[in-house]
C-alpha cells in the first residue's frame, strides 16, 4: 500500500469534507503539522472540529483556520496567546470543550485503543464535570470521560522509515502519538523519511501500523516565548 505522498494536498486528497472531527498534533508551537493544515486551509473545508492541545497562535497553526472560519469547535486545554481564539470565544462564535492536558491525552489514547471511555478524578468539583456522569469508587468520586474517535488525524514526527514507525522530538511527543492513534485515517508530515530498517526499534514512538499516509517537507523552527536581556553598554 502506497504511504509516501508528494505533499501535503495530495496526502489529503479524497479525506477531506465538512464537520470533520480531527485530531491534530502539537504542544505550543512544537511538533505543529503546518503543511497539513495549510492544505486543510486551501481545500476550503468549514465547520470543523478540532482535538488539540492548543490553538498555535494567530497566524501558525490551527489559528491560520479560525482566521478562515472554518473551525466552530475547539476540544482544547490551552487556548492562550491566540487572539483570535479568545474574540470568537468571547463572542459566542467558536465553541470551546475545555480538557485538562492529561485527560485530553488520554482521551486521544483510549479511543486509539478502543476504548470508549473511562473514570479520572480530574475536574470533579469544576466545571469540566458538568454534566458528565460522575461515579465513587472507594470513597473518591470520578468523572467519566470519554473516548476521542476522529474523522482524520494530522501529526508531525522529526524522523519517519517508508512504513510510517515514528519518532517525536522532545515535547512534540506529547500529544502528536495519542492524536495519530485516535483516527480512522492518519496523515503524518515528517521532516527526514529513512529507510526501513534504518531506526532502532527500541526508539520508536509511534509504530506504522497507525500511519496511513506520509510526506516530508521543510518545517518552520519558531520559539513561542522569546526573552533575552538588554546589553550592557561598554
Amino acid at each position: 500500500m502506497k504511504k509516501i505522498y508528494s505533499n501535503a494536498t495530495e496526502a489529503l486528497d479524497g479525506l477531506l469534507r465538512d464537520d470533520m472531527l480531527i485530531a491534530a498534533g502539537g504542544f505550543g508551537l512544537c511538533g505543529i503539522p503546518e503543511l497539513l493544515l495549510e492544505a486543510i486551509k486551501q481545500s476550503g473545508v468549514k465547520n470543523l472540529t478540532f482535538a488539540s492541545n492548543n490553538a498555535g497562535v494567530d497566524d501558525f497553526g490551527i489559528g491560520i483556520l479560525l482566521q478562515t472560519r472554518q473551525v466552530s469547535k475547539m476540544m482544547s486545554s490551552y487556548v492562550g496567546e491566540n487572539d483570535e481564539f479568545m474574540r470568537q470565544y468571547l463572542a459566542g462564535e467558536l465553541e470551546i470543550e475545555f480538557n485538562p492536558q492529561g485527560t485530553l491525552a488520554e482521551r486521544m489514547r483510549a479511543g486509539g485503543c478502543g476504548i470508549p471511555g473511562f473514570y479520572t478524578k480530574t475536574g470533579v468539583g469544576t466545571q469540566v464535570a458538568e454534566g458528565k456522569e460522575l461515579k465513587d469508587f472507594n470513597g473518591e468520586t470520578y468523572v467519566l470521560e470519554e473516548g476521542i474517535f476522529a474523522d482524520l488525524s494530522i501529526v508531525k514526527a522529526w524522523k519517519a522509515d517508508e512504513t510510517g514507525n515514528a519518532i517525536f522530538r522532545k515535547t512534540a511527543r506529547n500529544f502528536n502519538p495519542p492524536a495519530a492513534m485516535c483516527g480512522k485515517i492518519c496523515v503524518m508530515e515528517v521532516e527526514e523519511i529513512v529507510p526501513v530498517g534504518s531506526l532502532d526499534p527500541d526508539h520508536i514512538h509511534l509504530p506504522g501500523i497507525y500511519v496511513n499516509r506520509l510526506i516530508q517537507g521543510d518545517h518552520e523552527k519558531r520559539i513561542e516565548q522569546r526573552t533575552v536581556r538588554q546589553k550592557e553598554s561598554a
